[in-house]
């Protein structure tokens, strides 16, 4: 397109520049309309109606000399030059000759074939009107008006000047500036400074662009805070097992027992193998696309399908699921992620209960959710914790190995896909053992904020 290659060849360095040349713009064409407008008004309005009030003169002339001779008609027109002072006004015949004093006055007249004449010659104005018939004509002439000196206008030039800067600051205090600030912020952003916010009350557009970038920067500084946090742990996680499994390569090597190096060997690899698989899993959840495969999900269904996996293993410890409760509703999700969360909840129960002791599931629902609890009866965690033991590779004990502690990962994944629901999960200390409640909404699924 033309116009757009034009306007990119004129880039504007700042709005302040733009705005003033837009308010100049907007001046400059309000003034050619409004000279558009008045000009039309005098064509359509003003001037029929002074062509009204010549006819008019023009019969009132034309009757008093009718009627009452030349002297009526004197009378009648220094009559009109006493109302319109500075003027003179004749009645002449069709020829231009002045019908009181015989003079000769055809300069007045307008070139055939004109009826009317609006004129200024020679410093005089000149206004001549036909009678219809064409006998007579009326005339009206004077000094020409003078035009008014450019000093005349000038407080008025003042006056538009400083609206315009008025607006002009208006606009840098109110949309200028505000945008200024809230580039420093994103350039401030970005070169590493995650904490800066735009600070904002406005309702406006300019008030909710802040209030996005304040909401795109949270949600960044999080990614970016826990991809950190992710990656010191993934590090800090995988250096004892690759040591163990380093140190057990060289064991095998020149130990007589071989058998029990590469048993040694397969333990760690697992253990790396599962850390992997963890990681990949939570980083999905947390960082992935809409979540893949949503449809209507009964949440009944689900936990039975859990606590049947999870029974063998509660059996191994001597313990016992015990369900409380029932749900019957239905939830719009994931059905494979919910079935994790609920699964990584029970199968952490059952890690920390004591032999012998029971897990209890609790179900229940209302109108607008399902409510789960998880509890068991081993030592719970201090209350510091418990918000804590749903971030990722955080343990209560930090010298569990795998088989007692897991990867830290479990209760993660679990927080992550109920989070990707709209639904709550929270821990608490039910003394003894520890409580996890996870309530999931019959809504949508949606990616995590």
């Amino acid at each position: 397109m033309y116009l757009p290659d034009r306007l990119k060849s004129y880039p504007m360095k700042s709005l302040y520049s733009g705005v003033l040349l837009a308010m100049v713009i907007t001046l400059s064409l309000s003034f050619l309309v409004f000279h558009a407008i008045a000009d039309r008004v005098q064509r359509k309005s003003i001037d029929p109606a002074f062509e009204h009030i010549d006819e008019l003169e023009l019969e009132s002339a034309r009757g008093a000399l009718g009627s009452n001779g030349s002297a009526a008609l004197k009378a009648y027109l220094n009559s009109l030059d006493r109302v319109f002072a500075g003027s003179t006004h004749y009645l002449l015949d069709a020829h231009g000759i002045d019908v009181l004093t015989g003079e000769n006055r055809a300069a007045f007249l307008p070139p055939a074939p004109r009826t009317e004449w609006r004129t200024h010659a020679n410093g005089r104005y000149i206004k001549a009107q036909r009678s219809p018939d064409g006998q007579y004509w009326i005339v009206n002439t004077g000094p020409s008006e003078s035009r008014p000196h450019i000093w005349t206008f000038l407080p008025y030039y003042f006056l538009v000047i400083g609206a315009t800067l008025l607006l002009c600051w208006l606009a840098s205090v109110g949309v200028i500036s505000p945008i200024h600030r809230i580039a420093a912020s994103i350039a401030l952003f970005g070169q590493g400074n995650l904490s800066v916010r735009v600070n904002s009350r406005r309702q406006d557009e300019i008030g909710q662009l802040g209030r996005s970038f304040n909401q795109m920067a949270e949600r960044l500084e999080r990614l970016i805070v826990s991809e950190r946090r992710l990656l010191g742990d993934i590090s800090h996680e995988l250096r004892s097992p690759l040591a163990r499994l380093k140190f057990a390569i060289k064991l095998a090597r020149t130990s007589a027992d071989s058998k029990s190096a590469l048993d040694r060997i397969e333990r760690d690899v697992d253990r790396i193998a599962s850390l992997v698989a963890d990681i990949v899993e939570i980083n999905f959840i947390a960082s992935g696309p809409v979540v893949e495969g949503v449809g209507v999900v009964r949440p009944a269904d689900i936990m039975d399908e859990v606590v049947r996996d999870c029974q063998v293993e509660a059996e191994m410890r001597g313990c016992r699921i015990a369900v409380n409760g029932r749900l019957s509703g239905q939830v719009v999700g994931n059905r494979e992620l919910l079935r994790r969360a609920l699964e990584n909840v029970l199968r952490n129960a059952i890690r920390y209960a004591p032999e012998h002791s029971s897990i209890d599931v609790s179900l229940a629902e209302d109108s607008r959710a399902a409510a789960i609890a998880v509890r068991d009866y081993g030592p719970g965690v201090p209350e510091d914790a418990l918000t804590r033991i749903f971030d990722p590779f955080f343990r209560v004990d930090e010298a569990r190995d795998a088989k007692s502690g897991g990867s830290g990962l479990g209760l993660s994944i679990a927080k992550q896909a109920v989070q990707v629901h709209h639904g709550t999960i929270t821990a608490e200390n039910a003394s003894p053992g520890l409580r996890v409640k996870i309530t999931i909404p019959f809504g949508a699924a949606s990616t995590p904020n």
